[in-house]
Order: structure tokens, then sequence, then C-alpha cells
């Protein structure tokens, strides 16, 4: 019988890895887990964590803007110290998972990890071994591949920036572009959207994303749509963004947001013979690649979930169950709703808008202008509107928000979505009242 130095090792220390590997080490497995940055990956030093503390005085000067015959009076964000507060609440975020990893006797190796054969990782020259293999490296910022394009910023240059600039140029319109138009137009900076195509957030509820482009581009943020940029370039101290149409824009600051791709480069998967698209690696419904005792977990992945921090922790878990030995099913995935941090927020789960419309005799569809329940008029809401989707036999199975509340309001509703509720078992659910979970629930 082979000997091995680990019964699994995983390749990145994001929620992919660490919500899985914490309990799996708990159990008695022998883990490791390689990490040549920070532990914990993108979501919590780089991604979720820090752009909701960004966030934070963004959405309370939004409220207070809406009460501003209550409370009068300007509110600015000085965004010096909005960063410093954001450095101060994630900073001990990695050896706090470490620690975890630690107590829970999961060796930490740091390192590029490099696949050498099926079960043998190279890490800072060494080679481990291990039974099975986790990739969970997750996605990087993807660059323009244009003349100037070293002139540009990915999002993680955005959350370091200690100054706004006074002309901010963001290139793309998904989530990453809107949440940080959001964020800088609100801190004092001219903002310009450059689209691709006509439409932003693609995945979500078009008139809804029409209504977040609207309220933005009456707050100062101009959108350019349907627009190539092929290049950018530096004059004395600013920069100028050339596109298609005599598009030349000036600007103090440029913002790489045209998306993100799996982080699969130099990790040796042709060698070993891993399947992989452009869009990430191929794992069938056990999270297995093509060489079977070689996993993956997380944005890594090529999927049809959305490739969120939710849906790496699902699969984290999924696999801790599978190596010890308490479940041999493939992966059932949950509903797994997803929200962009606008103000006003956008979010959804389950069946869409779309889907439902296209199959008429199987939903029905109904929509509410949030601004007219009671409870949304405490905060004097002015923008907001909601579709909730249900079956035939009026469990819902879909909603999607813009609202101030959005994420609020569908996270009430997720679990009527994901174990199909019917009406008296609805009746069975008291929620705290006054709240938006049960101004979200009242709907139903």
């Amino acid at each position: 019988m082979t000997t091995y130095d680990y019964d699994v090792l995983y390749i990145g220390s994001g929620h992919g890895t660490f919500d899985g590997a914490i309990p799996l080490g708990a159990k008695g497995v022998k883990v490791g887990v390689i990490e040549q940055d920070l532990i914990g990956g993108t979501c919590p030093n780089r991604g979720c964590n820090a752009k909701i503390v960004l966030d934070s005085p963004v959405a309370l000067q939004r409220h207070l803007a809406d009460v501003h015959g209550v409370m009068p009076g300007e509110i600015t964000i000085d965004w010096a110290a909005n960063q410093a507060h954001k450095q101060t609440v994630i900073a001990g975020l990695p050896a706090f998972i470490q620690g975890l990893l630690d107590d829970n006797s999961v060796d930490v190796l740091f390192g590029r990890g490099q696949l050498v054969d099926a079960h043998t990782v190279l890490v800072a020259g060494q080679p481990k071994t291990a039974d099975k293999i986790v990739i969970a490296t997750g996605l990087r910022p993807n660059r323009l591949d244009i003349p100037g394009s070293a002139f540009a910023h990915d999002s993680e240059d955005f959350m370091k920036l200690s100054a706004m600039p006074k002309r901010l140029t963001i290139i793309g319109a998904g989530y990453i572009a809107m949440e940080f138009a959001t964020m800088a137009n609100a801190a004092g900076s001219e903002v310009t959207v450059l689209m691709r195509g006509a439409q932003a957030l693609r995945a979500y509820h078009q008139p809804f994303v029409e209504q977040i482009i609207t309220d933005l581009s009456q707050r100062g943020v101009t959108f350019i749509r349907e627009t190539t940029v092929t290049a950018i370039q530096q004059v004395a101290d600013h920069f100028v963004v050339v596109g298609d149409n005599d598009l030349t824009l000036t600007s103090d600051w440029v913002l790489d947001a045209t998306g993100r791709v799996p982080n699969i480069a130099a990790l040796g998967l042709d060698e070993v013979g891993i399947a992989y698209t452009d869009k990430g690696i191929v794992v069938n419904r056990y999270l297995q690649t093509t060489v079977p005792n070689i996993y993956a977990a997380g944005d890594v992945i090529d999927k049809g979930q959305p490739k969120l921090t939710p849906t790496a922790i699902f699969e984290s878990r999924y696999l801790m169950h599978t190596f010890s030995g308490e479940t041999v099913a493939p992966i059932k995935y949950p509903v797994i709703p997803s929200v962009v941090f606008t103000s006003p927020r956008l979010a959804q789960a389950g069946i869409s808008v779309a889907e439902a419309k296209q199959h008429p005799d199987d939903y029905t569809i109904v929509a509410h202008h949030t601004p007219d329940d009671w409870y949304r008029q405490v905060d004097q809401e002015t923008i907001g509107d909601n579709i909730l989707i249900f079956n035939q036999a009026h469990q819902l199975v879909g909603a999607t928000e813009v609202s101030p509340q959005a994420e609020n309001a569908i996270n009430a509703l997720l679990p009527a979505i994901e174990f199909g509720f019917e009406p008296a078992e609805i009746e069975r659910l008291v929620y705290l009242f006054p709240t938006i979970a049960a101004s979200a629930w009242g709907q139903l």
C-alpha cells in the first residue's frame, strides 16, 4: 500500500479550501494546504470582506440622503479614513484562518504549487504527495491585451487606493465595474463607465439593471455603451483612453474591470492530463477532474453555478463529506442567490424572470413596487421593485429585487425557494416584526 504525505492536499487556501479542510482535519484526516500568498484567498483579503467595508459608508450616505428632510446636511466620505478602517477589519483575517487550520492539525505549506503527477505537487521546490488533491486556485483579474494595458489597474489596486482620483475611467460593466463605480461616485470622483456591449450585469433582470444605471447617471456617472477600448496612453500626469467611435477620454486613473479568469497558469494541468476550458477546470458531478483522484472546488471550476463565495463554500463542504466517507452521492447544488452591492442593491435567487416568461403556463409572475410598502417608507426609499415567481402550486421558485434592502429581502425568501414551502408551511413561519424579512414574507 502506497504511503503519502497527506490524505488530502489542497492547492489554494480560499473558501474552496478552508471551509472543508478545517472540519476534515478535525475528523483526523491528514490535510495539507498550499498557499503562495495570503491565507484565505481572494474573498477575505481582496474581495468580499474588503469590498463590503468600503461600501458601508456609501450605503449610509445614500440612506441619509433619502431621509434628508429628517436629517438635513451633507455627508461626505473620507476615502483615506475608509481605507484605513477597511484594513483594520481585514488585516487579522489571514492569521485567524491559519489559526483555525493549525488548531485542527492542517499543515500550511507556503509556496507555489505545481502538479508533477496524479499524486505529487511541487511546493517551493519540494515534492509533496497525497492520495487526493484539490485544486482551489480561484480566479484572477483579466487584463486587456491592448497597447498601454500596463497603465490600467485591477480591482485589488482599487481597493488599496488611499485617495480617490478626480477622474476615474472604468472599463467593463460587470459586478466589479458597477460596484466600484457606485463607491467612486459617492466618494466624489468623476466616473465614466465604458461598456463593450449594450447591457450591464447581463445575468440580471435588465429593467432592474437599467434602474441602477439611471440612478448612477443622475448622480453624475457617465455610461458609454457599445464601445471597444483599443489603447491607453500616458500624457504627462494623466491618461487617455482610446477606443472606437472616436473615443478619446482623459482620466487620472483607469480600472480594468473586464472580468476574471481561471487562475490555472503554470499549474501543470497539461502535463498531468487535466481537461480545462477558458472558463475553468472541467469536473464531473463529484467534482473530479479528468484525473480521478484530483478534484477542483470554487471559482476555478468551469460550471453553470454562479462563481461566488457561497458556491465555493458549498463545494468545499461537499468534498469534506466525500473525503471523510460520509457521502458517495454526487453534488446536489442548492438554490444559490447572488447580489450586486451597488446602491440600490440588486439580488436574485431561483428561477429567473426571463425563464418564467418563456414558460407562461408553468409560472406566475407577481411584481411589487417596494416603496409602496409601509415598512420601506420608514427609510423613505424611493427606488425599488421586486418580482416573485410562483409555480402552479403557488410555491415560490424565484425572486429578484432592486432596492436598498434587496439582499436582505432575498435572504428572507430563500428558504421558501430552496425547500419548496407550500402556502400552509409559509404561514407557519413567523418573522420578527417590523423587519424587512417580515415585509418580504408578507408578499407571499
